[in-house]
């Protein structure tokens, strides 16, 4: 039991852990869909005025602290697209039971985090894609390939890109971890019912007896 809630542990995290999951998937194939992409078309057009520019744009994403990025989506999202701040769904939806309109509400809202949490993981893998891709293509069977007339498009994803996509692939074991435990102050930051403010909170009212809180909250990095 806990001690704040009065509620059965269970039942505090039954609520908030399909949230958190949703938005960890959610926000890891964003990642994937932009990285993939861009880290392609940086490694084959390298030193390029495009590489130079998603280079630029890619350490900003690392710098940028991410409850700063949050606030400036916050604003974004009001000023121009209307969307409430803070929270993934609007007041009329907070206590509704689940359909396409509450859905299609949490759709509208979710992007904001997505957004936050992946910048910074989506950075970095652009770059160790580019890196891997850029090994492969000064390979002696790209030149080979190349010399036999293949053609570019076919060549690359025939061969180079395939063989760059399995270190990459094995990041999922740092990225996903990552994105779960590393979001917990954009969590608090945007108010989004996941598990990291829960635990968060926990821990600051010394719910001590919530011993499941403080081993999800061991998981998710804090002391």
């Amino acid at each position: 039991m806990s001690f704040e809630w009065n509620k059965p542990v269970s039942t505090l995290i039954t609520g908030r852990i399909t949230i958190t999951v949703i938005i960890a998937i959610v926000t890891l194939l964003f990642t994937w869909a932009l990285a993939v992409p861009i880290g392609i078309y940086s490694a084959v057009r390298q030193y390029s005025w495009g590489d130079y520019t998603f280079t630029v744009l890619g350490f900003l994403g690392l710098a940028t602290p991410n409850f700063l990025l949050a606030l400036i989506c916050m604003y974004i999202g009001y000023a121009l697209f209307g969307v409430s701040p803070g929270g993934l769904f609007s007041p009329k939806f907070l206590t509704a039971s689940w359909s396409i309109a509450r859905f299609g509400d949490l759709l509208a809202h979710i992007w904001i985090p997505v957004i936050v949490i992946g910048t910074a993981n989506t950075a970095a893998l652009i770059r160790i894609l580019r890196g891997n891709l850029l090994d492969e293509l000064r390979k002696q069977y790209v030149v080979t390939a190349r010399a036999k007339g293949l053609s570019q498009a076919r060549l690359l994803l025939k061969y180079p890109v395939r063989i760059a996509l399995i270190p990459l692939v094995s990041t999922i074991g740092w990225v996903l971890p990552a994105i779960i435990s590393g979001s917990t102050i954009t969590e608090v930051v945007l108010g989004l019912p996941t598990t990291g403010p829960l635990l968060l909170q926990s821990l600051f009212n010394q719910d001590m007896y919530c011993r499941r809180c403080l081993f999800l909250a061991s998981v998710h990095g804090f002391s």
